[in-house]
């Protein structure tokens, strides 16, 4: 599998330059060999390039831009999703090669190709069902709480009908207390009248 890299050796945009070795300068640093290859001073490059890289990838006006990267035939992406790769650590993937040993991503393909997978599928499933007991466990207060919740609120309205109660006495209380002061000036005034119609 070759890695191919389409490059435009006499590009005129300085941005296009530095996208082009940014590229070329961390393929060489993981050591991962690749073809260069020039669409400036090749026509076959440059048809091959354009007709390969698939449609929805393609900008607004149809014509790809420099580095484009494919494993053999197969697109890999241009400089963006290359540098969202590199930034992600998933460089080998965006390449479609296996990483090279001591990397996490090559001890898990070995491990899935050794059927090691079978174990990480089983810790994979322990975690489920610890997850699902420890949400049992939450629930179990949970139900608690809203328990106690209910019997709080019922003896909030028990006092608050207590409360009721006790208002309702002393509103009667106080309107006793105002019909007798009102029947003690009816008095006073009837003995009064009374008093001033016997001086008549």
């Amino acid at each position: 599998m070759v890695i191919k890299v389409f490059l435009a050796s006499s590009s005129g945009s300085t941005a296009i330059k530095k996208k082009q070795q940014d590229v070329v300068g961390f393929l060489e640093a993981l050591k991962i060999d690749y073809a260069p290859l020039d669409i400036a001073s090749n026509e076959d490059n440059r048809m091959w390039m354009r007709e390969n890289v698939p449609g929805e990838k393609k900008p607004t006006n149809g014509i790809p831009l420099p580095p484009q990267i494919f494993n053999e035939e197969m697109y890999c992406g241009d400089y963006d999703t290359f540098f969202e790769a590199k930034e992600d650590n998933t460089v080998y993937e965006f390449l479609g090669l296996t990483p090279p040993p001591g990397s996490k991503k090559k001890d898990l393909v070995e491990a899935e190709q050794n059927g090691d997978a079978n174990t990480e599928e089983d810790s994979g499933e322990k975690a489920e069902t610890d997850a699902q007991e420890e949400n049992a466990e939450e629930k179990e207060p949970a139900e608690e709480d809203e328990e106690s919740r209910k019997v709080a609120e019922e003896e909030e309205q028990e006092e608050g009908e207590e409360d009721r109660v006790e208002d309702n006495h002393l509103v009667s209380e106080a309107e006793d207390d105002l019909v007798s002061e009102e029947e003690e000036e009816l008095r006073e005034l009837e003995e009064e009248e009374e008093q001033a119609s016997e001086e008549d």
